[in-house]
């Protein structure tokens, strides 16, 4: 992404990045990488914007998602995403990597320094499975990733995640999910993300009820695009999927190798090794 000046600074990129999320400006379709290649690959195909999968990273490093990844290799991989792509990176720094809101600045900073203009923030507890933070104590991890951007001086754009959606026991989701939401709009949150909800009904009163922009994951039951946009969401993500669907391939192609032992699999509708030469050639 450039100017007619040259190559946008982060402060520039982050105010494009919020500005997709503006009313009027259609839905914000985001992308998920999890390593340069992938981001390279989402940017020249016309994306606008990149962000990244804490799952699609971590899994690729070795680790089950959660939270099970360190800190500072997540922020290395956000690093490489954000200086192999123009477009603004937004990255998905999970739970922030401890429960103070000392701990979600310091990612925050961290995320910007890495050259990132955007975070995912969850307020799923991950010392207690199947629970969610405290409401206040969340509401302080986004004012202190707030600041962190404030004291950069980059609006660094925060996604603000709530798991309501994925707690196998709770009740009253969409209720709690738009008191969660607006009270993460007032604490400076510039996009909210109720994670997991589905179905359109839900996600039209979501829509309808929380005071700001909603994020929805794409999802097994989850309406195409078109239908997201008249329900008024504002931003798609995918998470993981993509990544999964990658791994889902090189399954099918481990699976015929040592059965019929033919190559399809890998060798029809793949990028070439020249495709992917001029790919990773060209910042995107």
């Amino acid at each position: 992404m450039e100017s007619n000046s040259g190559p946008l600074s982060q402060h520039q990129k982050a105010a494009a990045f919020l500005a997709l999320h503006k009313p009027g400006n259609g839905i914000l379709i985001l992308p998920n990488a999890w390593d340069v290649a992938s981001a390279r690959v989402f940017a020249i195909s016309g994306f606008p914007a990149i962000g990244t999968t804490s799952s699609g990273v971590a899994i690729a490093h070795g680790y089950p998602d959660g939270q099970k990844i360190s800190r500072d290799e997540m922020i290395a991989a956000v690093g490489a995403i954000a200086r192999g792509v123009s477009a603004p990176v937004s990255a998905d720094v999970e739970g922030g990597y401890g429960r103070s809101p000392e701990a979600a600045g310091e990612t925050a900073r961290a995320a910007l320094a890495a050259g990132a203009v955007g975070i995912n923030l969850e307020d799923g507890d991950h010392d207690s499975p199947d629970a969610l933070l405290d409401l206040s104590l969340q509401v302080e991890r986004i004012k202190a990733a707030r600041e962190a951007g404030r004291a950069m001086g980059v609006h660094l754009v925060i996604n603000a995640r709530t798991d309501i959606f994925l707690l196998r026991n709770a009740n009253d989701r969409t209720d709690i999910a738009v008191r969660r939401a607006n009270a993460y709009r007032e604490a400076g949150a510039d996009c909210l993300f109720p994670i997991g909800a589905r179905d359109a009904d839900t996600i039209a009163s979501l829509a309808r009820e929380i005071a700001g922009p909603i994020n929805i994951l794409a999802m097994p039951g989850v309406p195409p695009i078109p239908e997201l946009r008249r329900l008024g969401v504002a931003r798609l993500s995918v998470g993981g999927g993509p990544m999964r669907a990658t791994l889902g391939l090189v399954k099918r192609a481990a699976e015929e190798l040592l059965g019929p032992g033919t190559y399809s699999s890998f060798l029809e509708n793949t990028l070439s090794s020249s495709d992917m030469k001029k790919i990773l050639e060209r910042l995107a």
